[in-house]
Formats: structure tokens, C-alpha cells, sequence
């Protein structure tokens, strides 16, 4: 471990730079950002609250950004109703009932403890009205299950007990994280329902590192390795999270930048600093509510590589989930697997493999979702019976007779040259077979034993580049919009990558996901995936698929 991460001077310079614009769209009332206003806007009371604070800071106590971040507080204040909840507004003016929203209370408590003695006594004064009237209905309310809302308002509450010096609700709030840590996996990861839930894993990992910057609490350290190892496991080479095994959230392009909890162990720094150096080198800047957190509360020290920084590695988690590095190839199987929930939350775990190369990015993977049964590896029986009617508040999540999406159990294995898993569909068993051959070639076998008459498919999910055409051996290009493709032919290419397909097989696009972030559940075309049709026959048999890149 000779290497090291520290606190870039980018995160200092972004920070500072993007103070100006901060303000220039702050309001008379006190509040930021575009209409509609949402609480989260003021968020960037953290932020602010950095830059005035830190030394060396073209803004160090500077009397206009002390002025900003009071009327700041002050636009909360206002906003709160009488038990002082915000009303949960998205910028698309949909809204999801009142909240105690956990991003923006922690944020307000924490600058409050970095600039209380710089503001006002008039400002003090509104502010403690507002802050005790909250966290007194977190402290009462908020910190009732295991999940990753009340972890975060465990570390806020924590702050605000430091802050108006409440030694119950600091020892609430350490109580309660303690909790946290017991329900989390000896693997690093904590669930919602079965299994990891990887984005927001972040959040537990994010709370327990400011709690313990906060605390000195080094009863948080051991879970902060594990959650660390968790997350240098499962990042593809390009930055983006694995999705192959987490429940709530399906595939996003894109470096996922770490937090201050990651930053106190040599997994997490290098998890860390592989992150930000994809993130530079790409051209981005980080943002300032990011920077603000890791300068007040990151740590510095050695690393070590991540899984994806690596030539050839194999992480298991136990016998349900398998991470392989190898010759470029980075593959993900998982043997999570869980009823269908009636919860728009909760994604169906019925998409269990995903492929990445070093030369194209992800090609085959998405994730999870619901009422989309072609994003399952394997179906039983019509598919056509589970659809998504988009716009629908409301739908049945539930199971459909006459069709098995979801299987009802599965095993996994590693041998040298490949990796296998087996999935169970009531009396069907479907398998998968992954053999990287060489640093361009990666074999792919499907194979089915069937029980009953129900028509049996797999399913290919491939990851679309909407910018790129999509080649097919009949000598046609074709560009991926709305327009929906149903072909069969010898093979696709698209992206740098080119897969032959068998006889029988069809390519179907797009297939849509349930996006549970919007009411009605609307997915845009970007979301779909391109999804190749393997059917079999009554007997069951196998269907190979060789997957080459340029």
C-alpha cells in the first residue's frame, strides 16, 4: 500500500468557485435555486457554511456569505409547518406528502455548528426556533427502523445534541447507529428487504463517517471497512456502480464520487481516488456540496486498488453474488433472490448477470425493475401478461398466473476458466454460463431444463448507447428511438461490441422499466434496454451466444 490519497486542492477550488452562483440565485426570502423551490435547495447552507469557515477561503468570513446563509436558514424556517416538516416538492412541482427531509436537516444543523458564532443574535434566535422544532420531532418520530432516512437523521441528530448541547439526543442518536451497524452484512452492506441495496449503501457509509468525524466514535470503524470493501468490489472500471445486485436502483452511467465514511480506510481512499481521478479526467468539477463534505469531514492516508483497478480478481459474497476480473472483462453474477414485492420501491430481483469490457463499457446488465418481465434472465410462460400501463399511480406489482418471472431460487459457482449460476423456476431450471476466452471474446450459454407446458425464454439485456447506431448482419444501421424493433437475424453490433445470436433468437427495443421515482411510473426511451429473445423448445437445450469487441 504505497500509495496515498489526500484532499485534492480541486475539491477547494470548485468549492470556492462555485460560491458566486450560489448566491447570485439567492432570493430576498432567503431561498435558493429555480422555481419551483424545494427545501433541498437550501442544501447549499453546507456549503456556504464551508467556504466562509475554511482558511485560505477567498470568502473566510466574509459579512455577505454570512448574511446568505442566515436569510438561508431563515427561508426554512419559514417554510416549516407547525411540526416542522417541509413539503416533499420535486422540481417537476409532483409532490409526496410532508417531511422531515433528512438531506436538508442534517445540512442546516451542520452549518449551524460551523458558523453559529459568526451569524447574528437575531438570526440565532430564528434559527434555534426552527432547528429544536425539527429535530425535536426527529428525535420523537424519525428514528424508528433500520433504513437509510433515519441513519442520516441519526448522524444530524447526533450534531444537533453537540450543537445545543442535548446529551439525550446524542446518545439517541449513538444508540440507534450502533443498531445500524449490527444490521449490516458481514459482507459490508446493508438490505431493505434482501440482499444489498448499492446506491444507498452510500448513505449508511456517508452517516457513519460524519458521525464519526463528528464523535471520535471508533465503534463505527470496523463497519466502515466492510462497507468500504463492499463498494471497491463492486465498481465496473469506468466509475459506474454495479447494478447487478442491488434492489432499488437499476444501471447509471457515470463515476459515482464517494463520501467522508470511505475516506477512513485504505479500501475506501482507493475507492476514493480512482473515483476522482475518472472524474477529472473526464472534465468534471466536483460539486460543492461534495467538496464541503469532504474537507469537513474526509480523512487522508494510504490506499489500495479497487477490484476494477486490477488485471485479474475474484470477490465472492458467500455463495450469492461473484465479482470476476479478467483480461478486460469485468462480470457480475447474482444469486439474490426474492418474492415479488407490492412496493413501488422495491425492485423485482429477476436480472442476474452483468458483463463489462474495459474497451466499451457495459454491455450486458441494466438491473432490476418491476412489470417488465423481459428484463428477467429467464421467463416461464407469456410475458405479454405483465406489462407497465405508463401513467398509472397505482399498479398491481404482484405475480401474474400463467407467467414465472421471477425464480424461486439460485446457486452460483466459479471454476477457473468460467463462471456459472443456476436458477430455479418452480420445476424449471434455467442456467447461464460465462467463459471470457480471451481479451476479446467472452462465450455466453443458455441453457434450460423444463418442467410443465410453459413456454420458456431467456433473456440478453444489453445496454444501449442512444448516441450510437445499432449495425444488424442483414447490413441495415439503425438509430435507437421510440420506433420499436422486433428482428431476427446472424448477429447485432453496436458500441464496439458484436454479438452473434442463434437461430430463433429475436431482438426486441426497447424494453421499458417502471421508474418508481416518477408517480406514474414513466420511463423515457434512454431508460429501456435492447433485449435479445432466446425461446426454447418444450425439451429445454441450449443457446450459445459469442460476445466479441473491436
Amino acid at each position: 500500500m504505497s500509495a496515498s490519497w489526500s484532499s485534492e486542492d480541486k475539491l477547494r477550488e470548485d468549492l470556492f468557485a462555485a460560491v458566486p452562483g450560489i448566491l447570485a440565485g439567492q432570493k430576498e426570502n432567503g431561498q435558493f435555486g429555480e422555481e419551483p423551490w424545494i427545501c433541498q435547495d437550501q442544501n447549499a447552507l453546507l456549503a456556504l457554511a464551508a467556504a466562509w469557515s475554511l482558511e485560505g477561503s477567498p470568502h473566510y468570513q466574509s459579512e455577505e456569505l454570512i448574511d446568505a446563509i442566515g436569510r438561508g436558514g431563515m427561508a426554512l424556517v419559514e417554510a416549516q409547518d407547525e411540526e416542522g416538516m417541509w413539503t416533499f416538492r420535486k422540481k417537476d412541482h409532483s409532490t409526496w406528502g410532508q417531511i422531515y427531509m433528512p438531506w436538508t436537516y442534517s445540512r442546516w444543523i451542520r452549518a449551524y455548528q460551523v458558523v453559529r458564532e459568526g451569524v447574528s443574535a437575531e438570526t440565532r434566535e430564528i434559527w434555534d426556533r426552527g432547528l429544536l422544532l425539527g429535530y425535536e420531532g426527529i428525535a420523537r418520530t424519525a428514528l424508528d427502523r433500520i433504513h437509510n432516512i433515519p441513519a442520516h437523521h441519526a448522524m444530524g441528530l447526533y450534531c444537533a445534541g453537540q450543537v445545543f448541547e442535548r446529551l439525550e439526543w446524542r446518545e439517541q442518536a449513538s444508540a440507534f447507529l450502533l443498531e445500524v451497524i449490527g444490521a449490516q452484512s458481514e459482507h459490508g452492506w446493508w438490505s431493505e428487504n434482501f440482499g444489498p441495496v448499492v446506491m444507498y449503501n452510500f448513505v449508511y457509509s456517508e452517516a457513519l463517517g460524519t458521525y464519526y468525524a463528528l464523535s471520535g466514535d471508533e465503534r463505527v470503524l470496523e463497519a466502515l471497512e466492510r462497507a468500504a470493501r463492499f463498494h471497491a468490489n463492486y465498481v465496473y472500471p469506468d466509475g459506474s456502480i454495479v447494478e447487478t445486485i442491488d434492489e432499488r436502483n437499476p444501471y447509471h452511467l457515470g463515476v459515482r464520487l464517494g463520501n467522508a465514511g470511505l475516506s477512513l480506510t485504505p479500501a475506501g481512499r482507493g475507492f476514493i481516488k480512482q473515483q476522482h481521478e475518472l472524474h477529472l479526467a473526464a472534465g468534471g468539477n466536483f460539486d460543492a456540496d461534495y467538496a464541503a463534505n469532504m474537507l469537513l469531514y474526509g480523512s487522508e492516508g494510504e490506499v489500495e486498488e479497487t477490484a476494477a483497478g486490477r488485471r485479474e480478481h475474484l470477490h465472492a459474497m458467500g455463495r450469492d453474488a461473484l465479482v470476476v476480473r479478467r483480461n478486460g472483462w469485468f462480470i457480475s453474477l447474482s444469486a439474490y433472490i426474492a418474492p415479488p414485492k407490492e412496493d413501488r420501491w422495491r425492485q423485482d430481483r429477476q436480472n442476474f448477470l452483468s458483463i463489462y469490457h474495459d474497451r466499451t463499457g457495459l454491455v450486458v446488465g441494466g438491473g432490476n425493475t418491476k412489470l417488465q418481465p423481459l428484463w428477467s434472465s429467464f421467463t416461464a410462460g407469456d410475458t405479454s401478461l405483465m406489462q407497465h400501463t405508463q401513467g398509472e399511480e397505482e399498479p398491481d406489482f404482484g405475480p401474474r398466473a400463467g407467467l414465472i418471472h421471477v425464480p424461486d431460487s439460485g446457486n452460483l459457482r466459479a471454476a477457473e476458466e468460467s463462471c456459472e449460476l443456476e436458477l430455479y423456476y418452480g420445476d424449471a431450471t434455467g442456467k447461464i454460463e460465462v467463459e471470457p476466452s480471451g481479451e476479446k471474446e467472452l462465450r455466453l450459454t443458455y441453457a434450460v431444463t423444463p418442467k410443465g407446458d410453459l413456454p420458456i425464454e431467456a433473456h440478453v439485456t444489453l445496454v444501449p448507447h442512444m448516441e450510437l447506431p445499432l449495425l444488424l448482419s442483414s447490413g441495415k444501421q439503425v438509430n435507437l428511438t421510440e420506433e420499436t424493433i422486433e428482428w431476427s437475424g446472424d448477429w447485432i453490433s453496436h458500441a464496439g461490441w458484436k454479438l452473434s445470436l442463434p437461430d430463433g433468437a429475436r431482438l426486441v427495443w426497447p424494453a421499458l422499466p417502471h421508474n418508481p421515482y416518477r408517480k406514474g411510473g414513466e420511463a423515457t426511451v434512454e431508460e429501456g434496454l435492447l433485449v435479445v429473445v432466446l425461446p426454447f423448445a418444450k425439451e429445454g437445450g441450449q443457446q450459445r451466444l459469442l460476445l466479441t469487441v473491436e
